[in-house]
């Protein structure tokens, strides 16, 4: 894979679920390095599930997903992809399932090879770089919606991905915690797609806009 090869590349993707109406139809799209990428459409236009199939959590009827310079279709091909780019699910509940935030964030790397030891240095600095250390000893089903979003986010970011996907990031957010979350993915240097509604966010977040329409990207 070469320095500006894409990070993703899809193309003729087609999905429905059942035998129900395609979500996807043909559709085509390219994330490379360093992109910020915003994802928009109307609800049920099919942007979180072609984050899941981006992520090996489908499978496409049709087309061909290529990530990290490899076709990807069996769930062995997507065991580095899930390695590689990091999925911060829509619902936070999706995300978090441990006892503890620091049980919570130090998953990843765990289940990745790294040691407890490792696994839990990794999520006490990630911790600390999104200002929520005061948060690694309590139980993840007492915090705040917007406390479990940051936390589901830095759950994503202890795994060092190549690439994000964020599926509504902001939502649910306060003001200051929203500031806080832009300030956040400024700094960070992943390739990114954003699916929001917030216009505001994604024109502070992302540089290029995309638009899933009729199951293409317009």
């Amino acid at each position: 894979m070469t320095q500006d090869a894409p990070l993703f590349r899809l193309t003729g993707l087609s999905f429905a679920y059942g035998s129900g109406r395609p979500v996807l139809d043909g559709l085509d799209f390219e994330l490379r390095p360093g992109e910020r990428v915003a994802l928009t459409g109307s609800n049920g236009s099919g942007k979180t599930t072609l984050f899941h199939l981006m992520m090996g959590l489908d499978r496409p009827q049709r087309g061909v997903i290529e990530a990290f310079g490899a076709p990807r279709a069996t769930e062995a091909d997507f065991f580095e992809v899930r390695a590689r780019a990091g999925l911060l699910f829509q619902d936070s509940d999706d995300q978090l399932f441990s006892p503890t935030v620091i049980e919570d964030v130090a998953f990843g790397p765990l289940n990745f090879g790294k040691s407890t030891k490792q696994a839990r240095a990794i999520a006490t600095e990630t911790l600390s770089a999104l200002g929520l250390a005061a948060l690694a000893s309590r139980a993840t089903h007492k915090l705040s919606g917007g406390q479990r979003r940051l936390v589901a986010l830095a759950t994503v970011l202890a795994m060092n991905p190549d690439a994000l996907l964020l599926d509504e990031p902001s939502a649910g957010l306060d003001e200051p915690n929203v500031a806080r979350l832009i300030a956040i993915l400024d700094h960070l240097p992943q390739a990114r797609i954003v699916i929001s509604h917030d216009a505001d966010f994604l024109a502070r977040t992302t540089t290029r806009r995309c638009r899933l329409d009729r199951g293409r990207i317009a």
